[in-house]
């Protein structure tokens, strides 16, 4: 399935992210990372709920950081990673040259004081797409749709 997906990641303090080339400075908080797969959507999702991994992209450095709370699936045949980051971008806090190496925005990840998720679902609904949440590797691989 190809697609888009938010992750919902809490950091509960301050913490210094260092990847290959940058260094982020995070403040403890809720972040929401936008992401897309256009070749198997569960598959790159799954991978980000995975604790070992080989550390590849800035969200697996954030990750190894952090917990993930929950990820929305949003199956798609368009890639929509920039709109969606757009519209995030109007809600939470920019992390500036966050994972958005392939697109058109300045970042991919915002922070927000407070859970996102009403806010997520907001945007969901008024762009008309459908989605489904997953809290774990396992449920990713037991969705229907």
């Amino acid at each position: 399935m190809k697609g888009s997906y938010l992750l919902i990641i809490r950091l509960g303090e301050g913490k210094t992210v260092r990847t290959k080339g940058r260094t982020f400075e995070l403040e403890p908080g809720y972040y929401v990372y936008v992401g897309s797969a256009m070749n198997s959507l569960e598959k790159r999702v799954a991978r980000h709920f995975r604790r070992e991994k080989k550390l590849h992209w800035h969200i697996d450095y954030l990750l190894s950081e952090a917990e993930l709370l929950r990820a929305y699936l949003i199956p798609s045949e368009v890639k929509l990673e920039e709109d969606l980051s757009r519209e995030v971008s109007r809600f939470g806090e920019a992390i500036p040259g966050f994972g958005a190496g392939d697109v058109k925005v300045s970042t991919n990840l915002y922070r927000f004081e407070d859970e996102p998720d009403e806010i997520l679902r907001r945007i969901l609904e008024e762009l008309g797409l459908s989605w489904k949440i997953v809290k774990s590797q396992e449920e990713i691989m037991e969705i229907r749709w």
